[in-house]
C-alpha cells in the first residue's frame, strides 16, 4: 500500500510518498523562511500564496523521487486541519483534484494526528503511548490510544511554547525563526545567571502556561538595558532552561497519570518543532530514566513539519477503511480529543 501525503498547515509546503512497510520513498518539503523572517513570524497571506506557487511541482518531484506514479498510488492524504486556513485549503483542494484524476481515495489528515503517529512510522510503536506535542502553535500532552483515538491530559492555558521561543528572540534581537536563534544563543550562555519562573509547576493538573514567562522575560530586558551581548546569551539560556523545565514538570505528573490509567510506564513520545530543542531532549531524557519511560524522538526531520507524517497517517487510516468525501471542509481548528475543554490561547490552533 503506498500513499502520497501533502502537508501545507503553516509555512512548510511539503509532499511525500510513503509505503506500508514504513519506507518513506520520497519526502520533499519546501521552507518559507525567507518570506517570513522580513517580517518576524509567518503572514498567513504569503504563506498561503507560497503554498499555492509551489505544491503542484513538489507534489511531481516527490513522485519523480519515489519512482512511483500517480497511478501507482492507494490513496492521497493532505493535512485538513489544524493551521493556516489558507494554507489548509491550498493542500486540501490539491490532494482532491488529484484523487479525482487518478481516481483514488481522498483522506484528509489531521496535523496533530500527523505528529501523533510519526514515532509508529519511525519506531513501530505499539499503542498506548504518552505524546508531548509542542511546536509553534501547540503544547499538549496526550494518551495516544489508537488511530483516532486519543485523550488529551494537559495544554497549554495560553500561548504555545514554540510561539514564546519566536517571541523571545524578538526582545532579544537574535533573528528568526526563533527557535534555533535562541538555542544557539543559549549554548554561549549561562542558564544559572538570572532567575525565572517555571510557569505552573507543581500544579496537580498537567497544563502548561507561557505567557507570564514571557513577560518577565520582557521586563528582565528592561531593567537590563542596554543589553551586552552576553546579557542576551544568559536571558536565553535562562530562557530556554526555564521552558524545558516547565516542560519536564508538566510531562512528569502526565506520566504518573498514564501510567495509573494504562498499568505502568510506557512510551514517551516528543514531537513538534520545539521537539528539536537540544536542551528539551536532554530534560526529557532525565525525567524518563527516572520514571521507566522509554524516550522515543523521531528525527528532527520528522519533528518538524513534513508530508511524509500526512502519508503514514492516511496510510493508517486508510488501513482502517477510512477516507472522506469532496465535501470535506479544511479546519482551522481540530481538537484530536473532542471531549476537552476547547483551547483559547494566543498561540492555538487546536
Amino acid at each position: 500500500m503506498i500513499v502520497l501525503g501533502i502537508e501545507s498547515s503553516c509555512d512548510e509546503t511539503a509532499a511525500a510518498v510513503v509505503r506500508d512497510d514504513r519506507t518513506v520513498l520520497a519526502d520533499v518539503v519546501l521552507s518559507q523562511l525567507d518570506e517570513h523572517r522580513p517580517y518576524g513570524g509567518v503572514v498567513p497571506e504569503i504563506a498561503a500564496r507560497a503554498h499555492l506557487d509551489h505544491l503542484d511541482h513538489l507534489v511531481a518531484e516527490a513522485l519523480s523521487r519515489s519512482g512511483i506514479g500517480l497511478a501507482e498510488t492507494d490513496a492521497i492524504a493532505a493535512t485538513g486541519g489544524p493551521g493556516l486556513i489558507g494554507g489548509v485549503m491550498v493542500g486540501v483542494m490539491t490532494g482532491k483534484a488529484l484523487a479525482l484524476v487518478a481516481g483514488k481515495p481522498f483522506i484528509a489528515v489531521n496535523h496533530l494526528e500527523g505528529h501523533a503517529l510519526t514515532a509508529r512510522l519511525t519506531d513501530d510503536l505499539a499503542f498506548p503511548y504518552l505524546l508531548l506535542l509542542v511546536s509553534g502553535g501547540h503544547c499538549q500532552l496526550l494518551a495516544v490510544e489508537g488511530v483516532g483515538r486519543y485523550r488529551r491530559l494537559g495544554a497549554t492555558i495560553d500561548d504555545a511554547a514554540g510561539e514564546a521561543f519566536d517571541k523571545v528572540a524578538k526582545m532579544l534581537d537574535l533573528g528568526y525563526p526563533g527557535g534555533p536563534a535562541v538555542q544557539r544563543a543559549a549554548e554561549r550562555g549561562d542558564p544559572g545567571r538570572f532567575a525565572l519562573p517555571r510557569p505552573m509547576k507543581g500544579r496537580p493538573d498537567c497544563d502548561f502556561s507561557f505567557s507570564g514567562l514571557k513577560n518577565a522575560v520582557r521586563l528582565l530586558i528592561a531593567d537590563q538595558a542596554p543589553l551586552s551581548e552576553a546579557d542576551r546569551d544568559d536571558i536565553a539560556a535562562a530562557f530556554q532552561m526555564a521552558v524545558a523545565e516547565a516542560i519536564a514538570d508538566r510531562t512528569k505528573r502526565a506520566m504518573g497519570l498514564f501510567a495509573m490509567t494504562y498499568g505502568g510506564p510506557g512510551a514517551l513520545v516528543v514531537a513538534g518543532g520545539v521537539a528539536a530543542n537540544a536542551q528539551l531532549r536532554r530534560t526529557l531524557t532525565d525525567i524518563a530514566g527516572q520514571t521507566g519511560f522509554r524516550l522515543v524522538a523521531p528525527p528532527l526531520n520528522l519533528c518538524t513539519d513534513n508530508a511524509a507524517m500526512i502519508a503514514w497517517a492516511g496510510l493508517e487510516h486508510f488501513r482502517l477503511g477510512h477516507q472522506d468525501g469532496m465535501d470535506f471542509a479544511p479546519r482551522p481548528r481540530w481538537p484530536l480529543d473532542p471531549q476537552a475543554k476547547q483551547l483559547r490561547g494566543a498561540g492555538v490552533k487546536a
